[in-house]
């Protein structure tokens, strides 16, 4: 585990989709961290079934939280990107019915999971912006319900790709026209409950299309307007987040 990054030097912070904070509440946030973390790709974060007395912010790379049958099938819950809150989802100090792994190499903040006591007594603004956190997540797993309960396969595919394609900007990832992809073809199948080879042919008839491309593990998309037609798909203007 390396040194923390105090607050005050967050690259994150700066970025304009994240909400600003007085300096009195950033001090007690980065002297409730305990360390910060890095992982490689495919490491897990949170195991199913166990319960873990830590939170994370994640500070850099990308994960994914998830569900698992007894036969193996998996369930994709959420994108996770810089900026987002892990282990909230679970009940306080009970095992988790989610795992969370890594799609990228990732750095993490660490926080002891009782630290939201101590945020909740001291700071009760503070504890309003975790309550928006946990709100803003059920949200994005509301339209992902939505999605695989009612779009067919090419809005399912074209709606996840507008909302990672946002999501990535605002977090300050959007280079020249695109924003990194690190998804594998078997990731969005198992996010939007298709076969990869369905998955894959849906993609094949976007790109054809000049909707979007993927290549180089970066997603550029064509006509962002279009998209959102083609996705049944229009999110309400993004509002800045809090950043634990």
């Amino acid at each position: 585990m390396n040194a923390p990054i105090p607050c005050l030097a967050c690259p994150l912070r700066p970025l304009p989709g994240f909400k600003q904070l007085p300096p009195e509440i950033l001090a007690s946030i980065s002297a409730q961290k305990t360390g910060q973390l890095g992982l490689p790709a495919g490491a897990v974060i949170l195991a199913e079934g166990e319960a873990s007395d830590r939170l994370f912010t994640l500070l850099s790379g990308w994960a994914f939280r998830f569900m698992t049958l007894s036969d193996g099938r998996r369930q994709i819950l959420n994108i996770l990107l810089p900026g987002d809150l892990i282990g909230l989802q679970g009940e306080l100090m009970a095992a988790s019915t989610h795992g969370v792994e890594t799609l990228t190499d990732v750095s993490l903040c660490v926080f002891a999971r009782d630290s939201l006591w101590t945020f909740y007594r001291d700071h009760p603004s503070l504890a309003l912006d975790v309550t928006w956190l946990a709100a803003h997540e059920e949200r994005i797993v509301d339209e992902a319900v939505l999605s695989v309960g009612r779009r067919t396969a090419l809005e399912r595919i074209a709606a996840l790709l507008v909302h990672i394609h946002k999501r990535a900007t605002g977090a300050g990832l959007a280079r020249e026209g695109s924003v990194p992809f690190p998804l594998t073809q078997i990731h969005v199948a198992d996010a939007l409950g298709l076969s990869p080879v369905h998955t894959n042919r849906v993609l094949q008839r976007l790109r054809r299309n000049g909707l979007v491309r993927l290549e180089g593990g970066r997603l550029a998309i064509g006509d962002l307007s279009a998209l959102q037609r083609v996705a049944r798909y229009w999110e309400q203007p993004t509002q800045q987040r809090p950043l634990l």
